[in-house]
């Protein structure tokens, strides 16, 4: 079932994040995963449903406003500030939380992003103890439990649902606003400050390309046919697009530091190290940067992979395109020497070769997705 699909034919207002399963999962799995969701992160509401045409079982995700005030706490979300407090933004506390503005409205104090950030958070932090295990699948002690069962297609997706009511009024002003500015700030509320950055820094790229291309175009209107012109025409244009760059680097840096300032990530911390993805495999150690427990493989391991296995089969999945795409070639000149074939049958070796790219196509995917989780331990 594809997101939308899931978002229409079972519509609820209880519902932050929805994990959905494969239609033959058992009950047992449900069950197993349910009672360690239940018992590991309390703070969430879990509501199991099923769908009656493809028989998925889902879980609509979400938690109350109290809990959503502690998960801030513990993440330490940036909100901010009464102007009467001083202002700006703050990591949130529960101790203090009536210093931040609309604390008191359940409604908009959390934006959706917010909710479905902390949410998220809880979920990839479920950690397994010593010996669990399900059915084939042994965890290590520690080792996030969603992420690994996402990784062996336990589970089928984890995603956050949109809100229509959001999304209709972000299409009216922004996807089919023609010559206005972009809503950044409904932008960075919705989606998260990472997406609005990125949609800040395409509107200024895209304004800032404005000037080489009237610059280029007047250039190239007034310039004379003759080889001298267009080369004193080059290197002026070339000169100029050295300090349009130049110019444009060093006023993005401003913009983005006030945007940066203005949502709240100006100052703040760098990110924590983030856990290994879950198809990693190794042996615990002690870090000695952090003197943290973590997985280890040695490097050596690696470059033997890679070298002996990696390198090898991307030489022969190469040298097996180049030989299919040649034998299409002699077999498109073989058929057009022939004049007393039907038209249609001339097509035959460019059909041939359409239909094995895309069989290869989707060999390769997995067999690429194979190298990088095997090379890349």
């Amino acid at each position: 079932m594809s997101h939308k699909a899931w978002m229409k034919t079972v519509p609820t207002e209880n519902c932050d994040v929805l994990m959905t399963f494969p239609d033959t999962t058992d009950d047992h799995t449900l069950l197993w995963l349910l009672n360690h969701i239940r018992l590991g992160i309390p703070e969430l509401i879990v509501q199991v449903r099923h769908h009656k045409h493809t028989r998925v079982y889902a879980f609509f995700v979400t938690a109350t406003y109290e809990s959503l005030l502690r998960g801030a706490d513990e993440i330490g979300l940036r909100k901010p500030v009464k102007a009467e407090f001083g202002g700006g933004m703050r990591s949130f506390s529960c101790e203090e939380d009536y210093i931040y503005e609309n604390i008191e409205n359940e409604l908009y104090f959390f934006t959706s992003q917010e909710r479905q950030n902390i949410i998220r958070y809880w979920l990839e932090n479920l950690r397994a103890k010593q010996g669990e295990s399900l059915h084939n699948i042994h965890f290590l002690e520690g080792q996030p439990i969603i992420p690994e069962l996402a990784a062996r297609g336990v589970i089928q997706q984890v995603f956050p649902l949109h809100e229509q009511r959001i999304l209709k009024r972000l299409m009216k002003s922004w996807v089919q606003a023609v010559c206005e500015a972009q809503p950044l700030d409904e932008i960075c509320d919705y989606f998260g400050v990472k997406i609005a950055m990125y949609f800040a820094w395409l509107g200024f790229y895209t304004s800032a390309m404005v000037y080489p291309a009237v610059f280029g175009s007047i250039l190239y209107t007034f310039t004379e046919s003759d080889q001298t012109s267009q080369d004193i025409c080059c290197v002026v244009f070339a000169i100029f697009n050295v300090i349009w760059a130049t110019l444009f680097l060093e006023e993005w840096k401003r913009r983005g530091a006030e945007f940066a300032y203005k949502w709240g990530t100006l100052d703040t911390p760098a990110e924590s190290i983030e856990e290994p993805r879950p198809q990693f495999r190794g042996i615990k150690r002690i870090s000695p940067v952090t003197s943290a427990e973590e997985f280890y493989y040695p490097p050596w391991k690696r470059l033997l992979f890679q070298c002996l296995v990696s390198l090898p089969v991307c030489l022969a999945c190469l040298s097996f395109v180049f030989l299919l795409m040649l034998g299409c070639f002699q077999l498109q000149e073989f058929v057009l020497s022939i004049q007393e074939l039907p038209r249609i049958i001339r097509f035959l070796p460019k059909i041939v070769l359409a239909v094995i790219v895309s069989a290869c196509d989707e060999v390769y995917k997995k067999i690429a997705y194979w190298l990088n989780d095997m090379g890349a331990w």
